[in-house]
């Protein structure tokens, strides 16, 4: 804060005393909306993921959890096995979906030039997509029909 007036010492007149902290409020009181509009959007945000063969469409909530599961005829064609790995991808799908479109909401809302902006979008990344799943041998697609 030196050299701001010259002549001055260093030292800012009241006014712009003022002028520096109602700056610095407004700043901060964009971040607190910016914030609360993120929260906001984020706690909405439905996702649904069906899987390619009509089998299966899930809908889950903004933190990952299962609230709708609709079931198509064609389960009544496969292995039950079939289905539940069908549910479990497409559930899974569905959570890459959220995450993405969670962290667009972060970076439209707070943005990402901030730490912890970045450190929000990572930390919902990682509860979202959670662990790798092991991969599955073959094609289990073969097995459908």
């Amino acid at each position: 804060m030196d050299a701001d007036l010259p002549g001055s010492g260093g030292v800012l007149d009241p006014d712009s005393a003022m002028e520096r902290l109602s700056a610095w409020k407004g700043r901060i009181d964009k971040v607190a909306a910016d914030t609360k509009s993120m929260s906001n959007r984020l706690q909405q945000l439905r996702v649904t993921a069906a899987d390619g063969n009509g089998m299966v469409e899930v809908r889950i909530d903004s933190v990952g959890a299962l609230v709708d599961l609709q079931l198509g005829r064609q389960i009544q064609r496969v292995a039950p096995d079939v289905v539940a790995r069908t549910i479990m991808n497409t559930i899974r799908e569905a959570r890459e979906k959220l995450a993405d479109r969670s962290q667009e909401i972060i970076a439209e809302t707070v943005g990402t030039e901030s730490a912890a902006a970045r450190a929000i979008a990572e930390r919902v990344g990682q509860q979202l997509r959670g662990p790798d799943p092991a991969p599955e041998s073959g094609d289990d697609r073969r097995n459908w029909w």
